[in-house]
């Protein structure tokens, strides 16, 4: 339940924040000096859980439910009071003295009960400091350990890359290197490392080898220890300076091979690299770890090896080989059936294993098989109490505990699901899951978060997008199974366990909150549950589920804001029928700061009331233009002005004279992603030196387009160009000359202009460039492929 409070205190601070400071005609009557004092508070604890985020005890976990629930409860206070203050602003001053009076009363209930928690975290912790220092710290290598007794001696697929570690360990360098594996829990890192720990090109090359298990909780001087097994008398007396010692003599001027297993932190390599010699001799350290953030700080040259997932053929091998002993199925009515399975399987080496030590000790029937692809999942954390998941948990368990909401919100996307980065990331923020970072806005966090967890190998990253960022990401089925048994564990996220629905389901039997289709018995019709709040305002389809009733307690909790509004005629009506309970939404939509994302379909806003505070619908990204970052405008245009803060602009079928570009180049000094389809009319383009001086992506699509007078003072900064449906243009030599210029990518292009390209490169590797790169097609292209 720690994570669950957590994120419940990060949300209340948020409403604290907000209510302190509400727009000008939402003047609110509060104890300031009492929210602040609760504010305080709740930093606090925030602060706590972040500090003992990994050694939560029972008796931390009974206090963090308690505290969830103090959280959630201060949140549906304030909801409730605020909401009752803006309804009944016209009510006599007695009225609402008591009512503030009320309001006091209940916070002074809640800061009680924080109060009463926060006494005994504090205690516990110390108690259990206490008992730690009379204890020693064992090592603990779970997942290491089981994982070698699994894999130490099957390796399928990855021969290949067995052969370049070998290559690496043993290549002509001198000095001591550091190689890192680094790959997700289960892909086979140990199992990589084993095999190149006992190669014969390895065995023969190193006087000594050595294997280091870490893993997240290790004591260095138990680990050496465990190293000089004959010495048994006199090494239980040495101190670690005395062990570490010992060993730096023993690798002294040998060539040696040291294998560090599991390492979870830099901290782990600081910890042991003064006992290992550097002779000049060639000696090598390969590291196994999940986290890329500590493969990169060590390895030489940026080089690392990634362990990618199994191809279906070698996924199939690696079935049989754990089901049959052998590399062939036996069964030949059971082959279709069984690459099923392995596929099922999503080529993670340790689900594949799991699954094969079932099919191993089951009946070799073709019914059972059947039954067991229907149930892949629960099979897969089958036996051994929940065995694949205890391994994989092992990453979710080691995040920072601000990381663990974001992360297990991954379960309310659909299987196999390509997750838009921008979606997933309005959510976050929607939720109240993000802890604002100084000078950084919710989204830039967000961002951090996402990285974070993709370098943990915990988020996969589908696409980047052009300038290099993450555009979709998604998670491997078996951790998205990780997160409904975690979130599930912490009460955090109910969402019901099924398909995606699909777009032939009528919207009326969609939830809108979580986009599964409902069945009768558990819908539920917005109108008897909305309950209109500060920044809880949601409407939409009709209907929820539930599950996500239960979840946001009758919609208080909401912070993803979705409003659909239909028009007649300059009437702005919000959707029936709950316009009636949300009549003030009208012109008080411009009163919500705290209003991100506005949706709304042939609609026109009224304006806002005059006089009004300047600063409203600051965070409204899409529609606040001294925030507007990307646009894109599907539509004719006449006349153009856009805010200066663009960064991505794309225009289509805008039907533009090129004289117009000029505009766009000189009053975007911003502008790094500049994509037009069709957008302006006319065979030639004469581009203006001095403007698009940031551009670093150019997408240009214009079949009319012949004559592009372009040369390297027009786009000094560009990386990337793109041109599609190109029929008659020949690309300007001197587009080469840009010394930013990466690649140049042609699709659907004639071969006047693909022949125009190769010749860019053919000048350009004259010229001693060999990086620039021309693709057709999505292929990479020379000029001996061109006629």
């Amino acid at each position: 339940m720690a994570v669950a409070a957590y994120a419940s205190l990060v949300s209340l601070t948020d409403v604290l924040e907000s209510i302190q400071h509400p727009a000008r005609r939402h003047r609110l009557h509060l104890d300031k000096k009492q929210l602040q004092s609760l504010q305080q508070k709740v930093h606090f604890l925030q602060d706590f859980l972040e500090l003992h985020s990994q050694r939560i005890s029972p008796e931390m976990e009974d206090l963090a439910r308690q505290l969830a629930l103090v959280a959630d409860e201060a949140d549906d206070v304030i909801d409730f009071h605020v909401v009752n203050q803006l309804r009944e602003r016209s009510q006599a001053k007695t009225r609402r003295r008591a009512a503030v009076s009320s309001f006091r009363q209940e916070i002074n209930k809640i800061v009680e009960k924080i109060d009463s928690i926060t006494e005994k975290l504090i205690m516990v912790e110390e108690e259990r400091v206490d008992v730690q220092e009379q204890q020693p710290i064992v090592s603990v290598s779970v997942g290491s350990t089981a994982l070698t007794s699994i894999d130490k001696n099957t390796m399928v697929g990855f021969d290949e890359l067995l052969l370049q570690v070998v290559d690496e360990l043993t290549r002509d360098e001198s000095n001591l290197q550091i190689l890192p594996i680094v790959g997700m829990g289960g892909i086979g890192k140990t199992t990589l490392a084993q095999n190149a720990f006992d190669h014969q090109h390895i065995v023969n090359r190193f006087d000594i080898r050595i294997w280091f298990t870490i893993s997240q909780q290790y004591s260095v001087r138990e680990i050496l220890l465990k190293y000089f097994p004959k010495d048994e008398e006199n090494k239980q007396g040495k101190s670690l300076a005395e062990l570490g010692v010992s060993l730096h003599k023993h690798l002294f001027g040998k060539r040696y091979l040291i294998i560090m297993d599991d390492v979870w932190s830099i901290k782990a390599w600081d910890d042991f690299k003064l006992f290992f010699p550097n002779d000049g001799n060639g000696s090598r350290i390969l590291i196994t770890n999940r986290l890329l953030d500590v493969a990169r700080p060590l390895c030489f040259n940026n080089h690392y090896f990634t362990m990618n997932f199994l191809d279906e053929d070698n996924s199939w091998n690696l079935l049989c080989e754990k089901t049959f002993a052998k590399k062939r199925c036996p069964y030949p009515e059971l082959e279709e059936i069984g690459r099923n399975i392995a596929r099922c399987c999503r080529g993670l080496p340790l689900a594949i294993v799991v699954i094969g030590g079932l099919l191993a000790n089951s009946k070799k029937t073709r019914e059972y098989w059947e039954f067991l692809v229907e149930n892949i999942t629960s099979f897969i954390n089958f036996g051994d109490d929940d065995y694949c998941l205890k391994i994989l948990s092992l990453s979710y368990n080691s995040l920072p505990i601000h990381l663990k909401p974001c992360f297990l919100y991954m379960r309310v996307f659909p299987e196999d699901d390509e997750i838009e980065v921008s979606k997933l990331i309005a959510f976050w923020i929607g939720e109240g899951f993000l802890k604002p970072i100084r000078g950084k806005t919710l989204k830039e966090a967000a961002k951090e978060y996402l990285k974070d967890l993709a370098d943990r190998n915990l988020i996969l990253i589908r696409k980047w997008t052009r300038t290099g960022k993450i555009k979709t990401c998604g998670v491997h089925d078996i951790l998205r199974e990780l997160c409904f048994r975690e979130s599930e564990r912490e009460h955090l996220i109910r969402v019901p366990k099924t398909k995606w629905f699909h777009n032939s389901v009528p919207m009326e039997d969609v939830c809108f909150l979580c986009s599964h289709k409902l069945y009768r018995q558990n819908k539920i019709h917005l109108e008897e549950v909305v309950n209109v709040g500060l920044q809880s305002t949601t409407v939409a389809s009709p209907s929820v589920c539930e599950a996500c009733n239960n979840k946001y307690q009758n919609l208080n909790n909401l912070r993803w804001v979705k409003v659909l509004i239909k028009l007649s005629g300059d009437e702005c009506d919000v959707i029936s029928p709950l316009h009636t309970k949300l009549g003030y939404l009208r012109l008080g939509i411009w009163e919500m700061p705290k209003l991100r994302h506005f949706t709304a379909f042939d609609s026109r806003l009224p304006d806002p009331v005059e006089g009004q505070d300047s600063t409203v619908l600051e965070n409204l990204s899409t529609l606040k233009l001294n925030k507007l970052e990307s646009l894109t405008i599907y539509s004719r245009l006449k006349d153009i002005a856009f805010p200066a803060s663009l960064k991505k602009l794309s225009l289509n079928y805008s039907r533009l004279p090129w004289e117009k570009m000029t505009i766009i180049g000189s009053s975007l000094p911003n502008l790094e992603v500049f994509k037009f389809y069709e957008a302006f009319q006319g065979e030639e383009w004469s581009p203006i030196e001095g403007e698009f001086l940031r551009l670093k992506v150019l997408v240009v699509g214009s079949h009319n387009l012949e004559r592009w007078g372009a040369e390297d003072i027009h786009f000094p900064n560009l990386h990337v160009l793109y041109l599609e449906h190109m029929q008659r243009l020949e690309i300007p030599l001197s587009i080469g000359d840009i010394n930013t210029l990466q690649s140049i990518h042609l699709s659907s292009c004639n071969e006047c202009t693909i022949n125009s390209a190769v010749e860019i490169v053919k000048d350009q590797k004259e010229k001693g460039n060999e990086s620039l790169q021309v693709y057709v097609n999505g292929k990479q292209v020379d000029e001996e492929q061109v006629c």
